[in-house]
C-alpha cells in the first residue's frame, strides 16, 4: 500500500482520514477541508495511507502553525495518527520518516510536536516520541509539553509563548476555545454547548479563526481547550456523555 499527499489539486475528492464517517458529520469534514485549503499556501502537508482509515500525518512550518509556540526554523507536526487494524505495521515510523526527510530537504532545523508527560487523548504519544529521539523543550500548564527533534546540535530550543504558559483565563465560567484544525471540534463543540444550556448552564464558545488568534491563545492546545473557573481542565474533545460526567464531577449538575 502506498501513500497519497492531499493538496489543493485533490482535496475535494480525497477522504480525510480523521474525519467523522457518518453523514451527520459532513459539515465537519467540509470545515476541516476548508481549513486545510487555507493552509496550503503556508506550507501545510497532509500525507495519508491509500486506504480508508486513520493513517496520516499533518505538518506545516512552525511559524504558521496554529499553536502558541516560538520555534523559528522548525516544522511542526499537527497530528500523527495510526489507528485500528493499521497499528503495529510500521506506518507511524514511515510517515514520520517522510516528514523528517521533507523538513530536511526544505531546510528546516528540526521538528516540534505537542504532547504531555503521559499519553493523553488527542496528543502525540510521548513514549513513541522519546523512542524516536524527541526531547522535551518546554512545558505549559496544566500538563502540556513541547517536544522537539533538532537535526543539528546547534539548533535553537523552541518554547511556548507566554500567553499559553499559565493555562488560565479571567473568565470564571465554562469557556471552550477551539479551531477547525480538527474536524471533531466542529461536531462536538456545539453539542456540549447545547447540553450545558439544557442543564441551565452557559458555555461560551471561543472559535479561533486565524493563525494570529491561535498563536495568541491562552492555551497550548488551541485546537480544543475547555476552561472552568478560569483554569484549563482538558484538551480532550469531549462527547456529550463525557461532558455530562465532567459537569457531575464539578457539582454543576446532580449525579
Amino acid at each position: 500500500m502506498g501513500f497519497i499527499t492531499v493538496d489543493q489539486h485533490n482535496i475535494d475528492t480525497e477522504h480525510i482520514c480523521c474525519a467523522i464517517a457518518d453523514k451527520k458529520g459532513e459539515h465537519c469534514v467540509s470545515s476541516k477541508k476548508m481549513w486545510m485549503k487555507q493552509r496550503f499556501a503556508d506550507g501545510l502537508t497532509f500525507v495519508k495511507l491509500d486506504q480508508r482509515g486513520k493513517v496520516f500525518i499533518e505538518y506545516l512550518p512552525a511559524q504558521s502553525a496554529w499553536y502558541p509556540i516560538q520555534a523559528s526554523g522548525y516544522m511542526h507536526i499537527d497530528c500523527l495518527w495510526v489507528a485500528g487494524k493499521f497499528k503495529g505495521q510500521g506506518y507511524a515510523s514511515e510517515l514520520l520518516d517522510r516528514c523528517i526527510a521533507d523538513a530536511e530537504q526544505r531546510g528546516f532545523c528540526g521538528l516540534t510536536v505537542l504532547s504531555s508527560a503521559k499519553k493523553r487523548p488527542f496528543l502525540s504519544d510521548p513514549g513513541y516520541l522519546k523512542h524516536r529521539g524527541f526531547a522535551v523543550a518546554d512545558t505549559a500548564q496544566p500538563y502540556f509539553q513541547l517536544w522537539y527533534l533538532p537535526f543539528t546540535s546547534g539548533a535553537p530550543v523552541p518554547q511556548f509563548r507566554s500567553c499559553a504558559r499559565s493555562g488560565q483565563i479571567k473568565e470564571q465560567g465554562l469557556v471552550l476555545y477551539y479551531t477547525n484544525q480538527c474536524p471533531h471540534t466542529e461536531k462536538y463543540a456545539p453539542l456540549i454547548c447545547q447540553l450545558a444550556a439544557d442543564h441551565g448552564l452557559q458555555l461560551s464558545l471561543r472559535k479561533l479563526q486565524t493563525t494570529r488568534q491561535a498563536q495568541a491563545a491562552p492555551t497550548a492546545s488551541p485546537t480544543y481547550s475547555l476552561f472552568y473557573g478560569g483554569h484549563l481542565v482538558t484538551s480532550e474533545i469531549l462527547s456529550p456523555a463525557k461532558f455530562e460526567k465532567f459537569l457531575q464531577k464539578q457539582g454543576l449538575i446532580p449525579l
